[in-house]
């Protein structure tokens, strides 16, 4: 059974001990123990999982985390568990910064049993961080935090490792929060930065005000973009290991043979003139530019993957285009042959010119 699959069937036993799991006692028993195990760790030998491992902190004497997970007989991960449900607030995260000062482990988790958060001590030596460089909840475990997790395996631990992959995970998780606040709510600095990049003149009130609806709006589509991207090469791949099935009027009909590398055809380039013929009275000619990938083609504004006029699907039998509407969904059309592109003209003409603003 894989580490993910062991995870799974530990989550799933999870939701039948949870209403029987309330007190603190019962959590370590019927949960954190559990987890341990799944990651490798006899939690019956003391010499691997010391229970109730002593961690004076100052001049408290007796002070004690509830495990401490031992390498050559020295702490290297610390757990302070709390009973299901308990809120890992503020309070909680300061009781386990106490013991971790006090002890030579790197790592320190604090658990509920079901939700996780790991600590170090990355951004200064020996004192533990006020955020976790990783959080998952096992009701909901994922591939990811399978992954992310067999590095804290018996097998697999190394704390120099752990600690480069740990910080890692912290500043990735990080990076992820702040392009999801300017996704959101794209501030003045971020907007500024975009402007440096794709226009010279002043930034104006004004101007930077119209930007931070149009990155916004960028930002949106890229994010789309990428994701429809990855759903359709998925749908390719599929359609390219199906065979075409044969008919009697065309015995010899073949799929169309998938593409390995990126060559513009000539079918795509007459569409290009196409597009550029519809849109003349909409925009310069100089604007437009073919961006050619390996399973579709991008007609796009000012070279910018952010400014799709037009996507072309034709190194497939049935070919298509996309086009965005005004509220940037993507709207396929099929489509015979390429003089077929004309028939769109006005929805070609409406995404210029949103797209310009």
């Amino acid at each position: 059974m894989d580490f993910i699959d062991r995870l799974k069937t530990l989550s799933r036993s999870a939701h039948v001990r949870i209403p029987h799991a309330r007190t603190e006692e019962a959590a370590k028993t019927a949960l954190v123990m559990p987890f341990l195990q799944v990651l490798g760790y006899d939690v019956f030998d003391p010499q691997e999982v010391l229970p109730e491992y002593v961690a004076d902190v100052g001049t408290k004497r007796g002070e004690k985390v509830d495990y401490a997970i031992l390498k050559d007989c020295k702490p290297v991960i610390i757990i302070e568990c709390k009973a299901v449900g308990t809120p890992l607030d503020t309070a909680k995260i300061t009781q386990l910064f106490r013991y971790f000062a006090s002890t030579p482990a790197r790592f320190g988790i604090l658990t509920d049993g079901m939700n996780y958060r790991f600590f170090s001590d990355l951004e200064e030596p020996n004192r533990m961080d006020a955020t976790p460089f990783l959080e998952f909840d096992l009701s909901e475990i994922t591939k990811e935090d399978a992954e992310n997790l067999k590095r804290f395996t018996k097998d697999s631990f190394n704390p120099e490792d752990s600690i480069k992959a740990a910080e890692n995970l912290k500043y990735t998780a990080a990076i992820k929060r702040v392009l999801a606040d300017q996704l959101k709510r794209p501030n003045d600095g971020f907007v500024r930065f975009i402007l440096d990049q794709v226009h010279g003149g002043p930034k104006t009130k004004t101007r930077v005000a119209k930007f931070t609806d149009l990155t916004k709006h960028a930002f949106r589509e890229f994010i789309n973009d990428r994701i429809s991207d990855r759903l359709q090469s998925a749908l390719e791949s599929e359609r390219d290991e199906a065979p075409e099935p044969r008919t009697e009027e065309e015995p010899d009909a073949t799929p169309v043979p998938r593409r390995s590398e990126v060559v513009t055809t000539e079918e795509e380039l007459a569409a290009f003139a196409i597009v550029k013929e519809i849109l003349g009275d909409t925009v310069t000619e100089d604007r437009l530019h073919l961006q050619d990938k390996i399973n579709y083609c991008n007609i796009v504004l000012d070279e910018s993957p952010l400014k799709n006029v037009v996507r072309l699907y034709f190194n497939l039998q049935n070919k298509r285009i996309m086009i965005r509407d005004e509220n940037g969904t993507p709207v396929q059309h099929p489509i015979a042959g390429v003089e077929d592109i004309r028939t769109h003209a006005d929805a070609l003409k409406a995404r210029a010119k949103g797209l310009m603003g």
